[in-house]
């Protein structure tokens, strides 16, 4: 999500840090550069010219013009004004209430409203610790109560048994009473949807919040559909009210136009961002954090905040132990791999990190696939314990033998010795570079020579 626009800021931004006075001539042309890279990431027009304004309101302040790196103060003053656009404080999802909490969900077929409903019942019950009940009351789309039942047998949360003929409203009000009677803490209602918004739908939708009182109404839209997905959250807020929005599939927006715009146009905050498919990849929204990874700084706090939920403690104390000792194997490697696919695989962690867009077009040519790490722990698993511990052991006859072994070739085996090799080396130079080296010189410090190392 926003790779572009990344991309386009910071060649801007790189160009203005060198500059070392700047003009209110100099301003006004870069925030012109910043106005078309906006636009051409699909972010709405009024929306652009509240954040331009303000940012150039600012900008041309005496007390930038006059700083000592006025280049990095103007930075300074677009990334706030970010913060701003994207809602300023973070909104997590309403826990305050009386049990059973009802919540909501609402939005258009196919925007993932019931894979989105498993998210969040997943996440309340492992991070947040509450009794889920799930309830689809979508009676027009053919097995739709059916695949929540199935996604709820997947996340071992409970859904509401179904009645065939009973119709929405019904549904709720059943869902809501076993919510009482049974101890539940929350209730996830999933409505239908429609291919597009129209009176029947809205009135359908309707007369549930007025049935249930939800306390949270969250609209779920697909980020993909640009200024679209915009269009509908001011109708659904318009005609039903919402408290909150939720963006699917933003793994697959590149530009990332809906969520700047939503929150401007709608005043409804992004309460929880779809990351992608899998049933856990959910995360909260914060406007601070988006923003520094807008303009290339990272979100090492996210980064920090999934690896404290996806990594063994026990294992990454052994790992670090191991490093520090010089005593790296493949076994230690592939702990790395299943680490990193907990995480989110390479593309996940790389764009959490500060200054990686600078090299994006290096990890492109290094041609970092995401199933090769799948193939790779294979190929380990294929190896006796000898040969993990030593890899001169592996002759051609014993790499035939593990190529045959994890169903790949003799040379995917040969460019998995030569990553390990690679590894092993930056172990090296990590250990001679020192706390101080690494954070003063950067992972480029530890990359390859044609990966952008020296």
């Amino acid at each position: 999500m926003f790779e572009g626009l990344t991309g386009r800021l910071g060649d801007i931004f790189d160009r203005l840090r060198k500059r070392a006075a700047l003009s209110e001539d100099d301003v006004n042309a870069v925030l012109r550069e910043v106005r078309v890279a906006l636009l051409e990431a699909d972010v709405a027009l009024p929306v652009v010219k509240t954040f331009i304004t303000g940012v150039r309101d600012r900008a041309v302040g005496a007390e930038v013009l006059r700083s000592v790196t006025p280049g990095q103060m103007v930075i300074k003053i677009v990334h706030d004004h970010l913060v701003e656009m994207l809602g300023g404080e973070s909104a997590g999802v309403n826990l305050v209430a009386v049990p059973p909490i009802p919540m909501m969900l609402v939005g258009l077929q196919g925007s993932g409203k019931t894979t989105t409903t498993a998210k969040i019942a997943l996440r309340l019950k492992t991070r947040d610790r509450k009794k889920v009940l799930m309830a689809s009351l979508d009676v027009r789309r053919p097995a739709a109560q059916e695949q929540l039942k199935v996604l709820g047998e997947q996340i071992d949360v409970v859904t509401l048994p179904i009645i065939p003929g009973q119709q929405p409203v019904e549904i709720a009000k059943r869902a809501l009473q076993t919510g009482r009677l049974e101890g539940y803490d929350v209730v996830l209602l999933d409505t239908a949807g429609r291919l597009a918004i129209d009176d029947e739908l809205m009135a359908e939708v309707a007369a549930i919040r007025d049935a249930v009182k939800p306390t949270e109404t969250l609209l779920v839209v697909d980020a993909m559909t640009g200024q679209d997905a915009v269009t509908v959250a001011t109708r659904f807020e318009q005609r039903v009210g919402l408290t909150g929005i939720v963006l699917t599939r933003i793994d697959g927006d590149a530009r990332g136009g809906a969520a700047l715009s939503m929150r401007q146009i709608t005043g409804k905050p992004i309460k929880l961002l779809g990351v992608g498919e899998k049933i856990d990849a959910l995360e909260d929204f914060h406007p601070d954090r988006i923003a520094g990874r807008i303009l290339g700084m990272g979100d090492v706090v996210s980064l920090v905040e999934k690896a404290a939920e996806h990594i063994n403690q026990e294992e990454a104390e052994k790992l670090a132990a191991n490093f520090q000792a010089g005593s790296f194997t493949l076994d230690d490697m592939a702990a790395q791999f299943k680490q990193v696919r907990k995480m989110g695989g390479m593309s996940g962690i790389m764009g959490l990190l500060p200054g990686v867009g600078k090299i994006k077009n290096q990890l492109k040519e290094a041609n970092i696939d995401e199933k090769m790490l799948k193939r790779q722990e294979a190929i380990i698993s294929s190896m006796t314990k000898a040969e993990r511990r030593d890899i001169r052991l592996l002759n051609g006859s014993r790499r035939r033998r593990i190529a045959s072994g994890s169903g790949t070739s003799v040379q995917d085996v040969n460019r998995l010795l030569k990553q390990f090799q690679d590894m092993q080396g930056m172990m090296k130079k990590m250990k001679k570079l020192g706390q101080k080296g690494l954070s003063r010189q950067g992972m480029q410090a530890l990359l390859p020579r044609g990966l952008g190392g020296r």
